[in-house]
């Protein structure tokens, strides 16, 4: 499964590189505002680049929001151990 992961990390970045050196040409100039501001005035070369940002902060967003820690082999919970190592409740 991992060595999935890889190649299409590897094929996702050899599509990306291509893109990129095919879009070196330049061309027409946009401006580009947001609420009515002028940011900045950007090629389609800086637009795609700001495209790849964008999606890979979606990306690590979607991954960090779906972490989830797993305990070690063999690794109790504090609570339970606790109740363990107490042993059974004598009380009446």
């Amino acid at each position: 499964m991992r060595l999935i992961g890889l190649l299409l990390v590897a094929a996702t970045a050899a599509f990306t590189a291509l893109l990129i050196t095919g879009n070196l040409s330049g061309g027409p100039e946009y401006q580009v505002s947001v609420l009515g501001q002028h940011v900045a005035t950007m090629n389609t070369l800086a637009i795609f680049c700001s495209g790849l940002v964008l999606a890979l902060l979606f990306g690590l967003g979607v991954a960090a929001a779906t972490h989830h820690r797993r305990a070690p082999h063999g690794y109790e919970p504090r609570e339970a151990a606790l109740h363990e190592s107490a042993g059974p409740d004598t009380r009446s």
